[in-house]
């Protein structure tokens, strides 16, 4: 038994981790469509006052006040002669909808949504990529029998070579020196 791949096993899981990559990507596209149908869904929401006992009890309750108030705004308006069809009343209302009511709203929510669901698509993507690629590599890398194909696979720069940590000591640095040679310019 030995424990590295024959060149055909290599070959096909080579095959099998790009379907993987195809299929895990077309299922991104298919969350995001998901995801932003299921925001709409929640930004056109509709809730009643009766949908909630505590609302109910909360809205009947005010019902009950507004309509006392008007027996007594009534009943100073007949005393001061101020005839029914000029009086001023209390009205309640109950707002449905929140700020989602105003399409404006609506349609910046909708805009961040999609922004949003747009860069985690994008995270998806490379998080499916660098995935493949390992997975690629490791086995690629089992079937490397030269010291010199293996010193070159090891020797490949990492992301993390290639794009340092930033240092906030450093940046920090650099905008005083624009800051004093913007100084200095005329």
């Amino acid at each position: 038994m030995t424990d590295k791949m024959t060149k055909s096993e290599r070959t096909e899981l080579g095959q099998l981790i790009r379907k993987r990559e195809r299929v895990m990507k077309s299922m991104v596209v298919e969350r995001s469509s998901a995801m932003l149908a299921e925001f709409d869904l929640q930004l056109s929401s509709i809730y009643s006052y009766d949908d909630d006992e505590t609302w109910k009890k909360a809205h009947d309750e005010a019902e009950r006040v507004i309509e006392e108030s008007n027996e007594l705004i009534a009943k100073r308006c007949a005393e001061m002669g101020i005839p029914k069809e000029f009086a001023p009343s209390i009205r309640m209302g109950w707002f449905e909808r929140g700020e989602n009511a105003v399409k404006a709203r609506r349609t910046e929510l909708r805009q961040a949504a999609k922004s949003k669901i747009a860069a985690l698509e994008k995270q998806a993507y490379a998080k499916i990529e660098r995935m493949s690629l390992e997975a690629q590599t490791e086995v690629i890398a089992n079937g490397l029998e030269s010291a010199a194909a293996r010193q070159f696979l090891e020797k490949m720069p990492t992301i993390e070579a290639m794009m340092p940590t930033l240092n906030a000591v450093e940046m920090k640095q650099i905008q005083d020196a624009k800051h004093i040679k913007q100084d200095f310019d005329f």
